[in-house]
């Protein structure tokens, strides 16, 4: 391709995106560049201060089990409180939290302020999702979920190599550094993200009230999204195995850490690289597929790791699951979206966030299970189980799915009468009256861009 051509296919990888989602993308991106402790928490714990490996799988589990715990506090909050407040709740609270863990010193209290870390670094995860659902029209929302989702492996990317450099120098400036880049999230969204939390039917002319009316229970009796979630839990389980199971089993054959980090840094390389062409590719055909195909190369590429005796067929294997990743995420969150009546959104995509934070739990106790029992052959053909069943039950699940302008819930679900009338006749079901200043979904990219 010439060089003008990937001018153009940049420009329209990126072009007809509201002003509001590039502030967004801003905000993840600096985010996870800002993302230290995460990296060199199991160092820090061990090395530091001198704590066993099992004291710091301790600290990790709690820390996830804090983000369990507040994905589905988070998603009441977004829709009952709105987008924009629980975003700043949730920045704020995690900068406080991650700059006061770094002065802890006493077991028990890092666990404490681990968990409580965990659960505020988590909660901002449905209300970004749901805001971006909220602004971006129908047949942009794929690209747009697939930039955001490019932004944070970016930014992953550049702050785990900051993060050793960082903790060579000191581990509390890793603390207080992501404590100070987390409030500049917070900056960026209190100035120039409005609220986009739907308020009022244009058409209708009078006041929402299904933010009160979509409970938990409404979630839970939605049986197709509950079983996009089950379905969402499956495929985490699978892709958690690249970073806890891939390098127990690399160790286990005779493979240095160094060996494993040079054959997953493929999987940061190739999403970096690949995102974006490849949602250009994807971004308009039929999502079934592409999330059945998805689960497969999910399964088999890790189901392939057994037969890896080298750090290139290792890699080779990376290559396969990578664009399962890359194709999956994009597509998923965009089902979830279609899924979701919009003043129900939080809690909508609360749930699906609990499914990945759930899956981070399992996954390690999964493995390690599996590994110690059987071998690690048993748990790359677990994966492949996995997988396969995970592209039936796509399969089975997407049968007659509304169409991405049909519908953002399903027919058959207590909410579609609500989101009839949340959107209008004039626009998409899975569009949104947005309020505030700057709203207008068909702005062009901003500053940001």
């Amino acid at each position: 391709m010439s060089v003008d051509g990937l001018r153009r296919a940049a420009r329209e990888s990126v072009s007809g995106l509201p002003r509001e989602f590039w502030w967004l993308w801003t905000s993840t991106l600096v985010n996870r560049l800002g993302a230290f402790v995460a990296t060199f928490m199991a160092l820090y714990l061990t090395l530091d201060r001198g704590y066993s490996a099992s004291y710091a799988g301790l600290v990790a589990a709690l820390h996830g089990l804090g983000g369990v715990i507040s994905s589905l506090g988070a998603g009441v909050m977004t829709d009952r409180l709105g987008r924009r407040p629980t975003m700043l709740i949730a920045q704020t609270s995690t900068a406080v939290s991650v700059a006061v863990l770094g002065f802890m010193v006493h077991p028990v209290a890092i666990a404490a302020v681990a968990f409580v870390v965990g659960m505020a670094s988590n909660a901002s995860r449905p209300a970004v999702q749901a805001m971006m659902a909220d602004i971006v029209r129908p047949e942009d929302r794929v690209r747009a979920f697939s930039l955001n989702y490019w932004a944070i492996n970016l930014g992953f990317a550049v702050s785990s190599a900051g993060a050793g450099f960082v903790a060579e120098y000191s581990y509390l400036a890793g603390f207080l550094g992501e404590a100070a880049m987390t409030l500049v999230c917070a900056f960026v969204v209190f100035m120039k993200v409005p609220e986009s939390r739907p308020e009022k039917s244009a058409s209708a002319g009078r006041a929402v009230t299904g933010a009160d009316e979509v409970r938990l229970s409404t979630v839970l009796r939605d049986g197709r999204f509950m079983s996009v979630v089950g379905l969402s839990f499956v495929i985490a389980l699978i892709f958690q195995q690249g970073y806890v199971g891939l390098p127990v089993a690399m160790g286990a054959d005779g493979f240095s850490s160094s060996d494993f980090g040079t054959a997953v840094a493929v999987n940061g390389v190739l999403i970096v690289v690949l995102q974006i062409p490849v949602t250009r590719f994807i971004q308009h055909r039929d999502p079934r597929r592409l999330l059945i195909v998805s689960s497969l190369l999910a399964g088999y590429g890790f189901g392939l790791t057994a037969f890896a005796g080298s750090v290139a067929v290792y890699a080779l294997t990376i290559c396969v699951w990578t664009v399962a990743e890359i194709v999956n995420s994009p597509v998923q969150t965009g089902l979830v979206v279609r899924l979701s009546p919009a003043q129900g959104r939080g809690r909508y995509q609360g749930m699906y966030t609990m499914s990945w934070s759930a899956a981070a739990l399992v996954a390690p106790l999964m493995s390690g299970v599996v590994i110690d029992r059987f071998g690690a052959q048993w748990l790359w053909g677990t994966c492949a189980v996995l997988g396969t069943g995970a592209a039936l039950g796509y399969w089975l699940l997407m049968r007659n799915l509304p169409g991405e302008h049909g519908a953002a819930a399903p027919e058959d679900s207590p909410m579609a009468e609500s989101v009839r009338t949340v959107t209008g006749s004039g626009r998409g079901a899975g569009d949104v009256v947005p309020v505030g200043p700057g709203a207008d979904a068909d702005a062009g990219p901003g500053p940001a861009a």
